[in-house]
């Protein structure tokens, strides 16, 4: 850089994948126009889904539950920055558990613990339940050697779900279409190692509130589900700076 240049700050992408843990949630079904179901499954449990068998291989890069990151640094006296993240998460409820059922099912009420097979209600948003954010970035610079910089990096934000959902109720198979669902807000902490000032090497944990409002359930698309939740999630990323 010439002498008296001023460092503008630096532009970053990074692309990691992840693990998934959800709380357990209350999830209410409901459709009284084509159907007659207003019920809510109470305190359901669910999981994610890696599918990390093939992510070495360039045309499965997205299969697996994956985070994608573009930000920039302002190199300010804060060490501030801002970023936007596509977190691709995948929540699967347990097929074949017990849970307990109430509300009404086809005009019959029912207050019950209930074993929740495919043939009565499946759902699962693995393509995926997606975190579209815009996170206010802080850093803090921990060790500066010659080549290696490590920093500890916090964020929080939020924005909307642009998920995908593949459900079935009462044998009513319905897949997609990526939609607005809702909202999301989140917080995480991690260390970053920065490599010859242009490769760097991420983790991070990310705590996140989910508020899904606008799921539709069903071929015709017009059952509604509606549910909140919250996760945790362990990432691994690695990523490119470009200084400015």
């Amino acid at each position: 850089m010439p002498p008296g240049a001023k460092h503008r700050g630096s532009l970053y992408f990074s692309w990691g994948y992840n693990r998934d843990w959800y709380s357990r949630s209350d999830i209410r079904f409901q459709n009284q126009k084509t159907d007659n179901y207003d019920f809510t499954f109470v305190n359901a449990h669910a999981s994610d889904h890696p599918s990390m068998s093939e992510f070495w291989k360039f045309s499965s890069l997205t299969i697996p539950q994956y985070d994608a990151t573009l930000g920039y640094l302002f190199n300010d006296k804060h060490d501030l920055g801002i970023e936007v993240s596509w977190n691709h998460l995948k929540y699967v409820v347990d097929d074949n558990q017990i849970i307990h059922v109430r509300g009404n099912v086809r005009g019959r009420y029912i207050d019950k613990d209930t074993l929740v097979t495919p043939d009565f209600v499946h759902l699962q948003h693995t393509n995926g339940n997606n975190y579209l954010m815009v996170n206010l970035v802080k850093r803090y610079k921990l060790a500066v050697g010659k080549h290696l910089q490590l920093s500890a990096i916090g964020k929080i934000g939020g924005g909307p779900m642009i998920s995908y959902t593949i459900s079935t109720i009462f044998g009513s198979h319905q897949e997609g279409p990526f939609h607005y669902h809702g909202w999301v807000v989140g917080t995480s902490a991690g260390l970053k190692l920065d490599i010859y000032k242009y490769f760097f090497l991420q983790g991070d944990v990310q705590g996140a509130f989910a508020d899904y409002t606008n799921t539709w359930i069903g071929a015709d698309k017009v059952g509604r589900v509606t549910h909140v939740f919250t996760s945790a999630q362990a990432i691994y990323a690695f990523g490119f700076n470009v200084p400015l």
